[in-house]
């Protein structure tokens, strides 16, 4: 930290001392540095985590979303994620594959803000709950399952008017209208009728997520400093091993948010599908084991860049925005 004194030989002795105060400073790792941020770091940091890691993986998600359709128009079958992208934007225009970004972007803001604050408060009183020196695996899994019941509270609607306008021939050609039709014709609980499901899968894998992550953390950051090389790594992989070992989860939620009516009518679902037992039945029933893993490939894509550019970012805006509060309350 700067000393501002007046004089050239006041200076020199000022940059005396910054150097012995950044000395001791570098001995205190990273993880005790954010001990004392406040709710409002944690949750601006998360917020922006949130809103970067969605809007730059949006169009991927888009195609996840295809080619989880459990019986797709022979127009919208994709073999491969990039080819799926090129065909989408050749076919459909080029901004296609971001119908429906702002209001995941609305979604992610708030969600996220809130699934990081009370992981950080939950994992920190956990862990002296358990009396554990440094990181406990079982107070990370439980803060991670109880960070994501809040997070899918908020996402649980966005997701839903998010998929319906990703998927092929969609009749909703705005956010606005979407919510309308679905408040309309199916009514509220329309919103929130996949969230057993979402959670069902959301907190396994948020709990592999965070454990992994932490595991990861614990291996090549020791130190706990402020290393995004680091975040990147660790946050990448735990996003892929958590996608990979939920996705026949998230095809049951995507078959429960879209109502794919194709698939129902072959599944000789009368209605509206509802409940994570009947979505299991009926993907089964339409596409047997193989059903379950369809848009794997796409779910890892997704997940291991979105979950690196998630972590990279709020452990970025946790460091920078506690060491400008310190900064400020330290005396000149």
């Amino acid at each position: 930290m700067e000393l501002r004194c007046g004089g050239v030989g006041s200076q020199a002795v000022g940059r005396g001392m910054e150097g012995d105060t950044r000395e001791d400073a570098g001995s205190e790792d990273y993880e005790n540095l954010p001990t004392s941020a406040s709710l409002s770091t944690h949750m601006t940091a998360g917020a922006m985590a949130g809103i970067l890691e969605h809007s730059v993986m949006y169009p991927i998600d888009s195609v996840k979303t295809r080619m989880q359709s459990l019986h797709p128009d022979p127009k919208a079958q994709y073999t491969s994620v990039y080819g799926a992208l090129k065909k989408i934007v050749r076919t459909e225009g080029f901004w296609r594959p971001l119908r429906g970004i702002n209001v995941m972007v609305t979604g992610a803001g708030p969600a996220h803000a809130m699934y990081f604050a009370c992981y950080e408060n939950m994992k920190r009183t956990l862990n002296d709950v358990f009396h554990h020196q440094g990181n406990s695996h079982l107070a990370n899994g439980i803060a991670g399952s109880m960070a994501t019941l809040l997070h899918d509270a908020v996402m649980n609607p966005a997701e839903v008017v998010k998929q319906r306008m990703q998927m092929y021939n969609s009749p909703h050609r705005s956010a606005l209208s979407c919510i309308r039709t679905v408040w309309r014709t199916e009514g509220l609980g329309a919103f929130y009728r996949s969230y057993t499901t979402q959670l069902t899968m959301n907190i396994p894998f948020q709990s592999i997520h965070f454990i992994t992550y932490e595991f990861l953390q614990e291996q090549v950051n020791p130190h706990r400093e402020y290393n995004p090389q680091s975040h990147i790594i660790s946050g990448g992989l735990a996003g892929a091993i958590a996608a990979a070992a939920t996705t026949p989860l998230d095809v049951c939620k995507t078959l429960l948010n879209t109502q794919e009516h194709v698939a129902l009518s072959l599944a000789n679902v009368s209605g509206r599908l509802s409940g994570m037992a009947n979505a299991f039945r009926t993907v089964y029933q339409l596409n047997g084991l193989p059903g379950y893993f369809k848009g794997v490939q796409a779910r890892v894509i997704y997940q291991m860049p979105s979950t690196a550019i998630s972590w990279s970012v709020y452990e970025f805006f946790k460091y920078f925005l506690t060491k400008h509060k310190l900064e400020n309350r330290t005396p000149y």
